[in-house]
């Protein structure tokens, strides 16, 4: 499952340049697919939706950093745990129940956004 940030955050940072995927923006932040990733041009996500990988999403959040679901491989593939809540000083990064992944789904996607 990916990670979610709760509003209990306060905005330290912490988070965001430990995120290998570049999941993790600052609030009211746009973000792209292709950020901190190998993904380009018009792409197919693992979870079958369309989209452009350079073209600017909405930010999920306004007020704290957040993560982008679709982005989170909660470090599969980079680390043995989420780098987010391991540094986080006040444990607000915390598994999303709404986004359920296997290990498998997870790596599977950490594959898709970066060729190595």
């Amino acid at each position: 499952m990916a990670i979610i940030i709760t509003d209990e955050c306060i905005n330290c940072g912490a988070c965001e340049p430990e995120c290998p995927n570049t999941a993790i923006y600052e609030g009211a932040d746009d973000w792209r697919y292709a950020d901190g990733t190998d993904l380009e041009g018009d792409i197919v996500l693992p979870n079958g939706n369309n989209a452009n990988a350079e073209e600017e999403q909405e930010p999920i959040s306004d007020e704290i950093y957040y993560i982008v679901a679709d982005k989170c491989t909660e470090c599969k593939g980079f680390h043995e745990e989420p780098q987010c809540a391991a540094v986080c000083p006040v444990d607000c990064c915390v598994p999303d129940d709404d986004n359920v992944e296997t290990e498998e789904e997870l790596l599977g996607k950490q594959r898709f956004m970066h060729n190595e």
